[in-house]
């Protein structure tokens, strides 16, 4: 789907306050570690994940959304009952019901007649829910639309830590609950609006979207506990995000040498150098913030757009790639032009 009559009035993205270094991890799963002959850290010598945020004790994912979504409407300047359309794309939840959403929109005092729900889809939401919205604007349906996200990985990481210690324990246990342990917490949000309300505003294009859920069953997470098929994850995600971009460049006429940055869903170092690699991307066209967040999910290709724009790192004109793969397997790749 192209849009031309959508556009970003703002993006942010907000770290939680506590950090737990890659170290402190180590020194609990030593014991573990070392029964299980793992070598070194592998959180920083695989991963090449330094440290991951925590958000304070009963911080929910409703309360972390909020606080990006009141970022973005006051970096809008726009009043919240503008809103016509409020989707949350968090992995974390308050609630299986209600909708984390309804508390988010709740706390922020939405307009009854602003709509809101849920989008899930791992790692890949967020895009989704600018699509979404997109959509609505481009029709012009509504005004404005906000797109929130609040992750929270300390329950996971905590519940894995105490799992991974029992005795019982195997090497492939390990393997297949690793990836838990490189999860972070991180907020995010983003208000779209139309071009013709905001002309001079960037850009949001669209994209292209392809499917490979034949893997469906190469990563299940509940609240408690991941398990990944880590190897093969990375290898069919690549796969299919070569399909994809050979889509994008037929459908948005990408080049590689003329997008000036390169917004992906960053997962750990493996991934991002195997991206690079991959597509021959200058390495000086991604903004990594893995080494210090983790990954964080949805929340991670709005932080990364909101660092590089709160950095200046973005020019007027500049085109930015937004490229995501969620497990189940789905890629989206979208096209923003500040």
């Amino acid at each position: 789907m192209l849009f031309e009559n959508v556009a970003i009035q703002s993006v942010v993205s907000v770290d939680p306050p506590n950090k737990v270094s890659s170290e402190e991890v180590y020194a609990r799963l030593e014991p573990a570690l070392k029964r299980l002959k793992v070598r070194g850290n592998p959180l920083i010598d695989l991963a090449g994940i330094e440290e991951r945020r925590y958000w304070d004790d009963g911080t929910q994912p409703s309360d972390a959304a909020t606080l990006a979504g009141r970022k973005a409407l006051e970096r809008a300047d726009i009043d919240p009952k503008q809103v016509g359309i409020l989707i949350n794309t968090s992995v974390s939840r308050d609630f299986l019901e209600p909708s984390t959403a309804c508390l988010v929109h709740n706390n922020l005092k939405l307009a009854d007649t602003c709509e809101s729900f849920d989008v899930g889809n791992a790692c890949l939401a967020f895009i989704n829910g600018m699509n979404i919205a997109g959509r609505m604007l481009e029709r012009g349906e509504i005004d404005y639309a906000l797109i929130v996200n609040g992750e929270s990985s300390r329950e996971l990481n905590e519940t894995t830590i105490a799992r991974l210690l029992k005795p019982s324990v195997t090497r492939n246990q390990f393997k297949s609950e690793f990836a838990s342990l490189t999860l972070g917490s991180g907020a995010a949000a983003m208000v779209l609006t139309r071009r013709d309300l905001l002309p001079d505003g960037p850009a949001y294009k669209g994209g292209v979207t392809r499917a490979a859920t034949q893997f469906n069953n190469l990563c299940r997470g509940w609240n408690h506990q991941m398990w990944t098929d880590t190897r093969t994850l990375l290898t069919e995600g690549m796969k299919l995000a070569g399909l994809t971009y050979t889509a994008a460049r037929t459908v948005l006429g990408w080049v590689a040498n003329d997008l000036d940055h390169i917004v992906i869903h960053q997962v750990s170092k493996a991934h991002t150098e195997m991206f690079i690699r991959m597509f021959r991307v200058d390495p000086a066209r991604v903004y990594r913030i893995f080494p210090f967040l983790g990954n964080i999910g949805p929340a991670s290709i709005p932080t990364v757009l909101s660092r590089i724009v709160d950095e200046d790192r973005v020019n007027r004109g500049d085109k930015i790639a937004l490229m995501g793969i969620g497990s189940g397997l789905n890629c989206s790749m979208a096209e923003v032009v500040w």
